[in-house]
Formats: C-alpha cells, structure tokens, sequence
C-alpha cells in the first residue's frame, strides 16, 4: 500500500503540484506542511506564495470556496459534499460551499460534440432536429443544452464533460492520500472522518459519471410517482440516452424559489409547500429512495401547483430498518423517550463505543424539554441546528454517509416549505406516515413473516453451530488458532525512533570526522597548506557544514 502511494504521488506529480500552490496561495501552507506535502515540492514554494497576499483579506470560508473552485470538478464535488456537512462545519463554510452548485464556466457546444463522438455516440446534429448551442445551465460534470427531436418533442439534454472521468480518476487517488494524511497528522480534522469522506465522494461520484445509472433512477422514481398529482417526473428517452448523455422532456416551470414568479403566475404558495412535503416524506417513509439532490435549481414548479424535479444523479436509498429507525427515532422525540433516542443512535452508528452516553443523555433530555410543546411557529430552527452541531461536535458524534444525506434532504426541503408557507406545521405532516409505519409493523402478516424469518435463522445456527464447535476444537488440537494485535498511532513513534536513530548516527559520523581530523592535525601528515596539514582542515570544512545543517533541520523540525 505504501509502495502504491508512493507510485501515485510520483505518477500524479503535476496535479500534487497544483493542489500544493493551492493551498499555500490560499493560506492554508500549514496544513501542506504538516501533511509532509510541502516537503515534497520545496524548490517551488516561492512560486506558491505569488498572489497570497491579496486573498488575506478574504475569511476562511471564503478562501477554501475559491481554493476548490481552481482545483476543478473534483474538488467542487467535494464542496458540495461539505456542503451537506451541517452537522460538522461552521454555518458561514455551509453558506459559502453551497455557491459550488452551479457555477462552473460552460464549454464549447463542439468540445462535447466531438468528445461524444471519440465515445462512440452518436453527433448530436445526427441525434436531434436542433439543439440550442448555449447550454441553459453548466454544473461540474456535465452541461445542459435544450434540443427539439425529429418528431417535434421538445427536450433537455444531459451532455458529460470531455475527460471528466479521467480527471475525477486522478483527483479521487490523490484525495484518497491526503485523506489519510490528513487523517494521521492534523489531529483535530480526525472528526470530520476525512478517509470515509473521500471514499464516499468517490462512489456517489462514480455513480454520477453514469447516466444510464441516472436513468435508471429516473424510470424508478418516475414508478414511484406514477399515479401522483402533485409530483410530475420528466418523461425519458431510452433512445437519446448513453453513458455520455441523457435526454429528458423539456419542462417549462418557474424554479420552486422564484417566490415573485410564482406569486406573479398565481400559484398557491400553501399548496406547493404540502405538496413538497407530501413528496420528500413518500419518498423517505414510503419508498426508501430519494430525490438527494433538491436544491431549487432542481425543482420547478407547473400549473396545478405541481413540483417537477429534474437531476437525478445524486439519489439516497434506505432500508426496511433504517426507515424503523427513523421512525422511531420520531415517535421518541414526541413521547420524550431519550432512551429509545439512544438505541436509535447508536443503531445508526451515530454514537460510538467509546462515547460515554449519561452526559450525551442528559443533554438530549434538556434539549427536548426544552422544545418540547412548543407552538412550531415559535421554534428558530437554526437554533436548534446550531445547539445539535454544538452537540455532535464535542460528543463526537459521526454521521453514516446516508444518514447525512437524508438530514440535508430533510433540512433543504424543509427550507423551503418554510420559505413557501411559515406556517407549515412539518411535524403534524409527518405524523401519519410514521403512524402508517406502526399499523405495518403490527400487521399479523409481518409479525408472523418476521417470527418465520427469526425461527429460520435460529435453525439454521442450531445446523452449523456442531459443525463449527467441531472444526475451532480440530484448529485448536493443530494449534493453527492465531491471535491478531492491531497497534494503533504506533506509525508515528516508528517515525520519531527511526528520525533520532539518524541524528545520533549522524552525529557519531561528525564526530569520527572531528576526531580524526585532530589526529591528522597532531600527526601532521598529508599536504600542508598555510602551515596545518590539508586534510586536516578539510575533515574540519566538512564536519562543520554538517553540523550546522544537522541544527539547521533539528530545528526546521520544531523539535529540539
């Protein structure tokens, strides 16, 4: 594994390069240099320091924006990804991250073409009667043109940047390494789980690049909604589709947060927000599978207050049990059980083995209390955000990548059913979905399939529980039992031992020269020059410029 990073560090030199005056142009040099990457570039680092200066100015959440937004679409995905983050990063980085969505600069209508072409598609000319050369929206992975097919339909199509998959294959390595190093050396990041982050960017990612994977999202939400009125999903066409593009019907709707276009239309603002939320909450308690990516520019509005959602490359899917869970985690807040909160949580993996849960307990149960009864229209739910994150953050808490992408579901549709209808009671709209989930949980026909299924476990384990007892007897007999031990944080000792075992031999090593230098300096051997023995003082010259370059990066290191 080390070799392999090692290889990728080398093979990706250049963009290491690029991410390194990155970071050190927005301020962020420490962090390259506790990483080790700065090391690895030290003859550039005058060329990443030219332009610091003008972005001191600029806050933190201001600059780490600016600082995704020139490293490209990877790194823009990434935002966006931290974006969702509520629950771990400060509202301002929320706020500024979120900008990332749609502001990336188009390219030339003939670049796709082309590249469509190298693929093995078909030319667009060739596909449709006409296409509109301006794209009507340009994101990181793909840009959006509207198109007429040779039947008249009116579409949309979908096109995938030029060498998007491998550049996002290339960054998607390298931000697997610094993941890990950031995750060994700046401690104070470890919350934040980076690893798991990069990892789970790379596979929502992977799935993204495929648009016969967003197609196939759209035909099962399209079946999901079938029979709705208050849901329109896009009509698709297999026959425009591939792994490059993607072709829907052309809709003509006002976005969900043009509040003076809707009002101007005439639309009932109190009928859009139910209908947003009869539709996240079908999909979260009823289908399993979600609409993740809801931000306004992906959701518009038709006449009869119908919500048409469109981009579905970002999808969340929930169990059987995630969906109890959650349900559960519902019925407790309103019955102030802290107790089955708990359970829930840690089911959820939210609260780990090592966090001890009294104090984690007790602040639940004020948090509750304090809330609870309260009339909705009373309750800020930014405060109550605000003390949660406060909450997550010095317990601990860490968020599964699932879990994370339904809160931010959660809360963007929330948003704007506030922002549509303040009044809006979301907790009473919920109530009878969760209700549903308990009638279905006492259902005779799932109690009875759920004891068959718990009785077939148990027969199965009553099967194989002799064989196996038979075979760790047999292992134990052969003395092929072995215990594995995993060390944990003992790199970095390794690394320190391995660091002072070089000084001292270092060391030793200038000192052998000294004293042998002396010894040719009392001997007096060898070629004289000024009146002291030649060798003699060159053992001198080169003894002292090792030793000041040993001082020199003993104290580089910090550490004396």
């Amino acid at each position: 594994m080390k070799i392999l990073r090692i290889d990728r560090r080398y093979r990706h030199f250049r963009r290491y390069r690029q991410i390194v005056g990155v970071l050190v142009k927005y301020g962020f040099d420490d962090i390259a240099d506790r990483t080790g990457l700065l090391r690895y570039f030290q003859s550039g680092k005058r060329l990443f320091t030219r332009g610091k200066d003008k972005h001191i100015h600029l806050s933190t959440a201001e600059r780490i924006r600016l600082g995704l937004e020139e490293l490209g679409p990877t790194f823009v995905k990434l935002g966006q990804v931290l974006s969702t983050r509520s629950f771990l990063i400060p509202a301002d980085l929320v706020a500024e991250l979120s900008r990332l969505q749609d502001d990336v600069k188009p390219l030339q209508f003939t670049e796709l073409n082309e590249n469509l072409q190298k693929n093995g598609d078909r030319s667009l000319k060739d596909c449709f009667e006409w296409i509109d050369e301006t794209p009507l929206a340009s994101a990181s992975i793909a840009q959006v043109h509207r198109a007429r097919t040779f039947d008249g339909q009116e579409v949309v199509v979908k096109i995938r940047r030029p060498q998007i998959a491998r550049l996002i294959q290339t960054d998607m390595e390298i931000l697997a390494d610094i993941a890990a190093l950031v995750e060994k050396y700046v401690p104070e990041l470890q919350q934040f789980n980076p690893t798991g982050m990069a990892d789970e960017l790379s596979r929502s990612t992977k799935k993204e690049l495929d648009f016969l994977n967003e197609a196939r999202n759209i035909e099962l939400f399209a079946k999901n909604f079938k029979n709705s009125t208050y849901i329109y999903v896009p009509r698709l066409y297999w026959e425009l589709t591939t792994q490059n593009m993607v072709t829907l019907e052309f809709i003509q709707g006002i976005k969900i947060s043009e509040i003076k276009q809707l009002k101007a239309a005439g639309y009932d603002y109190k009928a859009i927000a139910h209908n947003g939320a009869q539709a996240i909450l079908k999909q979260v308690f009823e289908d399993g599978f979600f609409h993740a990516d809801p931000h306004p520019g992906n959701l518009f509005v038709t006449e009869g207050n119908i919500i048409v959602p469109i981009d579905f490359g970002i999808m969340g899917r929930l169990d059987a049990e995630m969906i109890d869970e959650f349900s559960d985690l519902f019925i407790a807040a309103i019955n102030k059980d802290v107790d089955l909160i708990m359970r829930v949580l840690v089911n959820l993996g939210v609260v780990g083995d090592a966090i001890d849960p009294r104090p984690l307990k007790l602040e639940l149960s004020e948090l509750i209390a304090r809330y609870h009864g309260v009339s909705v229209k009373k309750i800020n739910m930014k405060i109550i955000m605000d003390e949660v994150i406060d909450l997550s953050f010095r317990y601990k808490l860490r968020m599964p990548s699932n879990v994370m992408l339904l809160l931010k579901t959660l809360g963007t549709y929330e948003d704007l059913v506030f922002m549509l209808d303040p009044d809006f009671d979301f907790i009473s709209a919920t109530k009878p979905y969760v209700n549903n989930l308990i009638k279905q949980r006492l259902n005779p026909k799932k109690i009875g399939y759920e004891a068959i299924k718990t009785l077939r476990d148990l027969a199965d384990l009553i099967r194989v529980f002799p064989r196996e007892i038979e075979l760790l007897i047999r292992k134990l007999k052969k003395g092929e039992i072995s215990i594995e031990l995993q060390h944990r944080r003992l790199e970095n000792l390794i690394i320190e031992l391995e660091r002072s075992s070089n000084r001292i031999a270092f060391s030793l090593i200038i000192a052998a020269i000294i004293v042998g230098s002396s010894l040719i300096m009392v001997l007096e051997k060898g070629p004289i020059l000024f009146g002291y023995p030649l060798f003699g003082i060159l053992g001198y010259l080169f003894a002292g410029m090792l030793g000041v370059w040993l001082v020199v990066s003993i104290l580089r290191s910090g550490k004396l």
